[in-house]
């Protein structure tokens, strides 16, 4: 990456760029952007991150992370992309109408989903871009824009090279996690999921076998957790033990609860560290290249 935290193409010496999986986190947050003096160090934005498998560009959410995104996008000149979003609740998919490359023609995304069973995922983002609740539909966007429904659970390629491995979630609505598999090297991304105590979820520990990176969702504390049964969150503590189990290299704690400002997230990867060397607390603007 460059002095200001882009992506840019570094190449070998015969000039083909490298084989690399990377993510960069645009939006942590969970239920509700909370931008503010006390939530600068981790970011106020919701849930959004961007991660590049070689030559592809693969955003997983499209939260109000996606609006700062979307600058960069357009100034890198990149001009096509999959958007992978786990579920459609308003912290996922409110920066959409606000994602900047997509009212520019000439420009390509496809938009997938795993979780819905009766509405499609073009019919929920054109909702939410219609009277009265939004002055500009979903018409107005001049990218071309394709959108796909699976079920979870399925699996995918993007190109030749890039796996998908997918598995539904508790929570909510139904939600997806991903599993991009790229260059012999695997990240995931498994938010929101409620776990329920004593009996790791066997969806979760499938899924992040072995992978070099999870994104757990880690919304409360285990001290908190008992009051927020049946919200569809988990705890940083579930995440270790998942983790842990499944032999995984590398936790990133994610979704943090608006209510945990910059004091409160120092303390949690203080001692989610101590617990665990191999966890870490998502940033806004982090990049972890694997």
């Amino acid at each position: 990456m460059n002095e200001n935290g882009r992506f840019t193409a570094t190449h070998n010496r015969e000039g083909r760029r490298p084989v690399s999986l990377a993510v960069r986190f645009w939006g942590v947050r969970g239920s509700i952007a909370c931008p503010s003096p006390t939530h600068v160090r981790y970011g106020g934005n919701t849930s959004c991150l961007e991660v590049t498998a070689g030559e592809h560009t693969i955003i997983l959410d499209a939260g109000t992370g996606i609006r700062s995104l979307g600058h960069s996008i357009l100034d890198r000149g990149l001009t096509s992309a999959h958007l992978l979003l786990t579920h459609s609740h308003w912290d996922h998919i409110n920066g959409f109408p606000f994602f900047g490359p997509g009212f520019k023609k000439g420009y390509e995304f496809k938009v997938m989903a795993g979780h819905l069973h009766h509405d499609s995922i073009h019919e929920v983002l054109a909702g939410q871009m219609m009277t009265p609740t939004f002055p500009v539909p979903l018409e107005a966007m001049q990218a071309s824009l394709t959108f796909e429904d699976f079920k979870a659970g399925e699996s995918f390629k993007i190109g030749p090279d890039v796996t998908i491995v997918t598995a539904p979630l508790n929570h909510p609505n139904g939600a997806t996690g991903y599993r991009v598999e790229f260059g012999g090297k695997s990240l995931c991304y498994v938010t929101d999921t409620e776990h329920v105590p004593g009996r790791p979820d066997q969806n979760v520990l499938g899924l992040i076998e072995g992978a070099d990176l999870v994104i757990y969702d880690s919304t409360y504390t285990e001290d908190e957790f008992p009051a927020k049964v049946g919200w569809g969150h988990s705890t940083w503590q579930e995440a270790v033990a998942l983790c842990t189990a499944a032999k995984v290299k590398q936790l990133s704690i994610f979704h943090h609860d608006p209510e945990h400002d910059d004091a409160f997230m120092d303390q949690v990867a203080a001692q989610a560290r101590q617990q665990w060397r191999g966890a870490t607390v998502a940033r806004e603007g982090a990049i972890i290249e694997l």
